[in-house]
């Protein structure tokens, strides 16, 4: 099976293309990076000939609109008609579609359901990278800050698995969502990580505004009784990368 992949070189790009390599198929990478522009197309069509499946893993760069992006990615890939795209969203990002990020992949998702093209929509959780990213994000000179939120991450080895799962399988619309095994506070994650990677500062607690901020805290961006469950915890993967010396 020939599998395209856009976002091919990002964290779960570059996870579900190994995952798909270690299953036997071939892997065609979309990105920059091999030659191929997702906003524009070029080198695209090229690409993806022959392709049995696309998985959309593209992520929005800094600067960019991420409505504007994802809607211009998914038109790279529709134009060439490949048999299943299947998107990687996030969980409940209908009911945080305000903040642009979540905005932007509900975009995505309508965007692929009136391409016409057989279409998988995979939603999953942030991932346990996400407490780093948040750890960078919120620094402010000599001192950090994290939102509070209810989160149940998902280590993105799985995610990359369970995208290529899809690839493999018919076209299903809505796949089940894809959460962690447990909830944690991203409070604790954003601490933890700075604690395990020796970082070791302070990791001040902050409540962001308006309905997404609202959505943080009240669980309305976990994810149902009824999704998928990885298997990593959080504490699980600290402990993989960044082992006790």
């Amino acid at each position: 099976m020939r599998i395209a992949i856009a976002g091919g070189t990002g964290q779960a790009g570059a996870q579900a293309a190994r995952a798909a390599r270690e299953r036997g198929h071939e892997v065609t990478l979309l990105a920059r990076s091999e030659g191929v522009d997702l906003i524009s197309g070029a080198g695209a069509r090229d690409a993806l000939e022959g392709a049995d499946a696309v998985i959309d893993a593209s992520g929005v760069r800094p600067g960019d609109d991420p409505t504007a992006f994802h809607e211009a990615v998914i038109r790279t890939l529709t134009t060439a008609r490949p048999p299943l795209i299947v998107v990687l969203s996030i969980v409940n990002c209908d009911r945080a579609s305000e903040y642009p990020l979540y905005g932007g992949k509900l975009a995505q998702e309508r965007a692929v359901e009136k391409s016409g093209v057989p279409f998988t929509i995979a939603r999953t959780t942030q991932f346990h990278e996400f407490a780093a990213q948040v750890y960078r994000m919120g620094t402010r000179g000599p001192l950090h800050f994290s939102p509070r939120m209810r989160t149940q991450p998902v280590a993105v080895r799985e995610v990359g698995a369970h995208l290529v799962d899809l690839a493999e399988a018919a076209p299903a619309g809505r796949a089940a969502d894809l959460g962690g095994p447990r909830e944690e506070s991203l409070l604790d994650m954003v601490r933890g990580y700075a604690r395990a990677s020796g970082a070791g500062r302070l990791v001040f607690p902050i409540n962001l505004g308006g309905a997404f901020g609202g959505a943080q805290r009240d669980g309305s961006l976990l994810p149902g009784p009824d999704a998928l469950r990885g298997t990593e915890t959080f504490s699980e993967w600290l402990a993989r990368v960044f082992p006790a010396r």
